[in-house]
C-alpha cells in the first residue's frame, strides 16, 4: 500500500542530519514507492504551512553535507506556541492544531529527527495520536536509549583537532589554554576529546570542580618543567556548590543560554597562578562541517530503520544502536532519562590513571 511519510529536523543542527533525510527519501521511494513530505524548520513548518515534496533529486549529493536541507530551530514547541494576538505576544497550547495539520497532510508516518527536547515534544504528540517514529540526534550523546547518537563523533573530532592545535601555541608561549566545548548536562564531548587530545584537566557537568585542584595541577606541571597546560571544560561544568554559567539574551522572550565558564576559569587561574591564560570557545564550530564516515553510516542506518518501522506499522518508537545493531525502543522510555557520564566510570578512571585532573581532587 502506498503511504505518505513526513520528515522534520528539530533542535540544534548537527552533522549527519542530511544523511538521515537522504536515507529516508531513498528507502521510501526505491523500496516502497511512497511519497515523502519535507517539513521545514521543525514543528514550526507544520504550524506555518512550510512543507514540500522530497524526491530523489532533492537528496542527491547531500550525504556529505553538514546542517539540514529542511532547516531546524530550537523554538516552535507546539505545546508552548508563541504568537501575537491583539498586538500582544501570547503563549498557548497549539498541539491540537498540529495534530490537525498532520491529519490534513495525510501522513501515515512522521519521522522526527531530534534530541531530547524535540523527541519529548514528539512523544507528547504521539500520545495524542500522531503517527510518529523518532530518530535520535545530538552532539551531546546524552540519550540513554541508544549507545551513541550521530553527530557526536564529528563534534568529538572537531574538538580534538582544536585541542591538538592549541598544544603548540600553549607550549610556545608557556600558557594555560582553556578550551570550552559544548555539553549542557553531559560531559561526553569534553571527556572524550580531552582524552584523545591529551588534555591536562577535563571539567564536566557531572563532577563539580575545585579551583584548588586545577591550581595544584598547574603547579605540579611547572615543577616538572612543563610550563603550559591544556584544560578542557564543558559549557555546563560548574565549581562545587555553584550553578552553571548562563548568558542572558537581549530578547526577554529567549531563555538564558549556557556559556562563559571557560572565561571565568581562565581569569581565576591567571589571577592566582600568575600564568598567562587564554580561553578558546569552540561553540557552534562543533555543530558544523560534514559528518565523519561513522556519523554518515550511523545516520543512514537510522534513516532506513525508521522507514522500515513505518512499513511494519510500528509507531511510537525511536531507532537506536545497541551492541552494534540497529534496534528500536519505545519513545516514552527513550526520553525518560539522560545518559550522563558516570563519575566513577571507566573513562573517568582512565583519565585519573593518566594523571589528568577532573577537578575534584
Amino acid at each position: 500500500m502506498s503511504k505518505r511519510v513526513g520528515v522534520l529536523t528539530g533542535g540544534g543542527d548537527c552533522p549527519g542530519l542530511n544523511a538521515v533525510i537522504r536515507a529516508i527519501v531513498k528507502t521510501s521511494k526505491l523500496e516502497h514507492g511512497w511519497e515523502v513530505i519535507g517539513i521545514e524548520d521543525g514543528f514550526e513548518g507544520l504550524l506555518n504551512d512550510r512543507t514540500r515534496p522530497l524526491g530523489l533529486a532533492d537528496v542527491s549529493g547531500i550525504l556529505t553535507m553538514g546542517g539540514t536541507i529542511l532547516g531546524t530551530t530550537n523554538r516552535g514547541n507546539p505545546f508552548k506556541w508563541r504568537a501575537i494576538r491583539d498586538g500582544k505576544p501570547v503563549v498557548y497550547d497549539a498541539s491540537e492544531e498540529t495534530l490537525e495539520v498532520i491529519k490534513d497532510l495525510g501522513l501515515d508516518g512522521l519521522i522526527v529527527i531530534g534530541g531530547d527536547g524535540t523527541l519529548s515534544i514528539a512523544n507528547e504528540l504521539h500520545k495524542r495520536g500522531a503517527p510518529i517514529v523518532a530518530v535520535p540526534k545530538t552532539i551531546d550523546n546524552d540519550l540513554a536509549a541508544t549507545e551513541i547518537t550521530f553527530g557526536f563523533a564529528t563534534a568529538r573530532q572537531t574538538a580534538t583537532e582544536a585541542i591538538d592545535k592549541l598544544h603548540t601555541t600553549a607550549e610556545s608561549h608557556h600558557r594555560v589554554m582553556i578550551v570550552e566545548v559544548m555539553g549542557r548536562d553531559a560531559g561526553w564531548i569534553a571527556l572524550e576529546s580531552g582524552l584523545a587530545g591529551g588534555a591536562d584537566a577535563i571539567l564536566i557537568p557531572e563532577i563539580p570542580f575545585r579551583y584548588e585542584a586545577l591550581i595544584d595541577m598547574i603547579e605540579r606541571r611547572r615543577e616538572h618543567g612543563r610550563h603550559f597546560s591544556i584544560v578542557v571544560v564543558a559549557e555546563g561544568a560548574a565549581p562545587a556548590g555553584r550553578r552553571p554559567v548562563y548568558q542572558l539574551s537581549a530578547d526577554e522572550t529567549e531563555p538564558p543560554r549556557l556559556g562563559g565558564i571557560g572565561m571565568i576559569v581562565a581569569e581565576k587561574l591567571q589571577m592566582i597562578t600568575k600564568v598567562e591564560t587564554r580561553c578558546t570557545v569552540l561553540g557552534h564550530i562543533q555543530r558544523g562541517g560534514g559528518p565523519t564516515p561513522s556519523d554518515r553510516l550511523l545516520a543512514t542506518r537510522f534513516g532506513v530503520r525508521a522507514v522500515e518501522l513505518i512499513a511494519a506499522g510500528r509507531l511510537g518508537l525511536m531507532v537506536a544502536l545497541r551492541d552494534g545493531m540497529i534496534v528500536d525502543a519505545p519513545l516514552a522510555e527513550a526520553v525518560e532519562m539522560q545518559k550522563l557520564v558516570d563519575p566513577e566510570g571507566e573513562l573517568v578512571q582512565v583519565a585519573r590513571a593518566l594523571g589528568i585532573s577532573v577537578g575534584d581532587r
